[in-house]
């Protein structure tokens, strides 16, 4: 089989609608992962019982679950229940959602990792529960696994194209369509391209990234 170069041009008008919808997925998904992560991780410290193990139970039940399956019950059996999503929004909520449950352990290691004795200088300064953690806690806890955050965001680039299997037609939905009706092959070789392209400076910008914040 020859490279066609009219078979790219064709193809190009699909990709660029698939990587739209794989940046848009990527964006909200990142979001809703780093925001309720940092939720999960302050409310799995939280005195309260009948938070903390809720809590802990949810995050566990996501994590040890496939992320396909709960792109499925999302966009089949919640709406039986709930609000009906279209695929796109229920992709992103689906990915988000996945993967808040790790960046909550990443968020976790983070404030375990600082020192005790800034939990105890906020005590003898008697500062309220919610200043010793915007200001002295969380600033400390979220740049130290900045770079482990952004390995998440890798991860979530390279799961994203699950979300075709309930309709959002990201990169590589739209390679397989492409695919499947002309039946050649330069659309997955584009594809393949694009997601080193993407990923690639993503990981060395982080290593970057993590060489800065260590100094």
């Amino acid at each position: 089989m020859n490279w066609d170069w009219s078979n790219v041009e064709d193809f190009m008008p699909h990709f660029w609608d698939g990587l739209f919808v794989t940046l848009q997925a990527l964006a909200w998904g990142t979001l809703i992962a780093f925001s309720l992560g940092l939720l999960w991780a302050i409310a799995q410290r939280s005195d309260q019982v009948w938070i903390r193990w809720p809590v802990t139970a949810i995050t566990e039940f996501i994590r040890n679950t496939p992320l396909l399956v709960q792109l499925f019950f999302l966009f089949t059996v919640v709406p039986e229940f709930g609000p009906t999503m279209s695929p796109l929004t229920t992709g992103i909520v689906g990915l988000g959602l996945h993967y808040s449950t790790y960046t909550a352990e990443v968020y976790r290691a983070g404030i375990e990792g600082v020192p005790v004795g800034q939990w105890e200088a906020a005590t003898a300064l008697s500062l309220p529960k919610r200043r010793t953690w915007t200001a002295i806690i969380l600033p400390q806890a979220i740049r130290r696994v900045i770079p482990a955050l952004g390995n998440y965001v890798v991860s979530m680039l390279k799961d994203s194209p699950q979300i075709a299997a309930i309709g959002a037609l990201d990169m590589l939905g739209e390679a397989k369509g492409f695919t499947q009706a002309t039946f050649t092959y330069e659309a997955i070789s584009i594809v393949g391209i694009a997601f080193i392209v993407i990923a690639y400076p993503a990981s060395v910008l982080l290593r970057v990234l993590e060489r800065r914040l260590v100094r």
